[in-house]
């Protein structure tokens, strides 16, 4: 309730004091000599404690209790139309003859001072395909090679950092229904190699009893080419693009290089390149075979996974 500047003579302890002294008959330039104050401020209190009793002993806001420069309430409506028209707060300011800085201020305190928070955010859409092999996802991520550890991995800033020696890349292929994956470490991203990349994965999932119906990349330049266009077709699938400028549509794909970069490619010290390539395979059985994914069946229930640790040996991944 009482919250005086640190500079403050009196508080509301000694206000009161004040106020007793003056009604038992001290007179005000004693009482303001007990307290080091002036005579102004002794009737000063005197008078707020007559107007609202001991409430009125209580600090108030220094705050203007009016401004000339205040946005006036009537022209919020118009601000927001003219800020959903994309105007800047000068031009805004301009039109409605107000300072810049109160349009600014105003435009923050609603909310509106960035341009991305005009329109808002589509909604989160999850999905899965009914059965597997309805969808698979493709996509790759490049990875430098090396031939020693990097300071990354070793904590060691000052040492002479390993040299990038080529880039490898990971390409995924990744059902939307079972979240089964098929992954393979190739030396580029050209036509041929994606094209070849698909046909590979469509015989590994054939060899389980899946049959792909439908492929589903983004505007790459290995998934653009004429040659990769016919290649779903051989298989007896349909190709299918991302939207533009939208890598959500191919979320389910990205969160997997995510997991396969943190539990495969910088889990573990790699002394090189091709023995982190080595320790692939192993990693990716863990994930399709023992590691337990966060979905809940249609039903409601959870799925059983066999007993795996919370936290695996790192060991295991090292050849």
């Amino acid at each position: 309730m009482n919250n005086p500047h640190q500079n403050a003579r009196t508080c509301f302890y000694s206000r009161e004091q004040i106020v007793r002294r003056y009604e038992a008959g001290e007179k005000a330039c004693e009482i303001a000599a007990a307290f080091g104050i002036s005579v102004r401020t002794v009737y000063k209190w005197l008078k707020r404690f007559r107007e609202h009793g001991s409430s009125g002993l209580i600090a108030r806001s220094s705050a203007r209790r009016t401004c000339s420069n205040a946005y006036m309430a009537g022209w919020r409506n118009l601000t927001i139309e003219l800020r959903h028209l994309r105007l800047t707060a000068d031009e805004i300011a301009d039109l409605l003859d107000f300072r810049r800085s109160t349009v600014a201020h105003a435009l923050k305190a609603w909310g509106l001072n960035r341009l991305n928070r005009l329109t808002p955010p589509e909604p989160v859409r999850r999905y899965e395909r009914d059965a597997p092999g309805d969808l698979l996802r493709l996509d790759m991520k490049k990875l430098g090679r090396f031939n020693k550890t990097g300071y990354h991995m070793t904590g060691h800033h000052r040492r002479k950092r390993s040299k990038c020696v080529g880039y490898d890349y990971e390409h995924v292929a990744i059902d939307d229904h079972s979240r089964v994956a098929y992954v393979e470490v190739l030396a580029d991203e050209r036509d041929f190699t994606c094209a070849m990349f698909l046909v590979r994965a469509a015989r590994w999932f054939a060899a389980k009893g899946i049959t792909i119906k439908q492929v589903m990349t983004d505007s790459g330049v290995g998934y653009r080419s004429n040659l990769f266009a016919t290649t779903p077709q051989q298989i007896g699938a349909r190709h299918i693009g991302t939207k533009p400028y939208t890598p959500q549509t191919n979320g389910k794909a990205e969160r997997f290089i995510n997991t396969l970069q943190e539990g495969w490619a910088y889990a573990a010290p790699y002394k090189t390149s091709e023995q982190r390539n080595v320790a692939l395979p192993r990693w990716i059985e863990i994930y399709n075979c023992r590691r337990p994914h966060g979905f809940v069946l249609t039903g409601g229930e959870v799925p059983e996974y066999s007993a795996v640790p919370a936290r695996l040996d790192m060991s295991i991944y090292k050849p």
